[in-house]
């Protein structure tokens, strides 16, 4: 299948370009609002639009949630920089009308999208969450795990800031830090990941894993393209 990933878009409008017939899947990595350039009033219309595209492409089109949208989804928690109180009830209310649409991680194969992606070490302390006895079927993927905890009142862990974010412990896959995926990379994955900053698009491979960074949106209107 070929997917076309879009990076942390922060209000720009620049996926509005895409053919959508050439791809198979169209993957939003997730961060759609807060940007310190653009108006309140662009920075809604823009999620609106997006939200409208999955409506009409439901099947080919991917939401994932990041950090700056998990903010006011789930307002008061888990906030971070760039919040807009003068868009709080607005933006919690769009994100919970539509809170069907998105998603936290998609998976193909051993291939894994996420926001800010996985860490081995935070995988070991997700896996040991108790609340996981409960929702596990067998069939699951780890991006079917981390979407069914989305839905629960336990994914505190999903969110969490990492210690070189300003928190504490491992980052969670809406926060882990570039330097933490370079160093503890999910074994045996492939990761796509946005939230940090790169100016061009990274790949970085390891024996039986890799992590592409693809934020680069600040410097370059790049999307990234791949076929699995």
């Amino acid at each position: 299948m070929k997917h076309l990933v879009i990076g942390d878009l922060h209000g720009k409008d620049c996926w509005k370009d895409v053919n959508l017939n050439a791809y198979d899947k169209i993957v939003f990595i997730g961060d759609y609002v807060d940007h310190w350039n653009l108006s309140d009033r662009v920075i809604s219309r823009n999620l609106l639009g997006i939200i409208n595209l999955k409506k009409k492409h439901p099947e080919t089109v991917e939401l994932l949630l990041g950090n700056h949208d998990v903010q006011y989804l789930h307002y008061p928690h888990f906030l971070c920089s760039g919040f807009r109180p003068e868009m709080q009830r607005l933006l919690t209310d769009l994100f919970n009308v539509n809170r069907h649409l998105f998603k936290i991680a998609y998976q193909r194969g051993m291939r894994l999208f996420s926001h800010a992606g996985v860490t081995n070490t935070w995988y070991a302390e997700f896996l040991k969450l108790p609340i996981l006895q409960q929702i596990h079927d067998e069939s699951d993927t780890p991006a079917d795990l981390f979407n069914k905890l989305e839905q629960t009142s336990q994914r505190g862990l999903l969110h969490r800031a990492g210690r070189i974010r300003g928190g504490y412990g491992s980052g969670g896959i809406t926060w882990a830090d570039k330097r933490e995926l370079i160093a503890d990379a999910l074994e045996g994955y492939d990761q796509v990941v946005g939230h940090t900053v790169v100016p061009e698009i990274e790949l970085h491979k390891f024996s039986g894993k890799s992590v592409t960074f693809i934020d680069v949106l600040d410097y370059e209107t790049r999307f990234y393209e791949i076929d699995c």
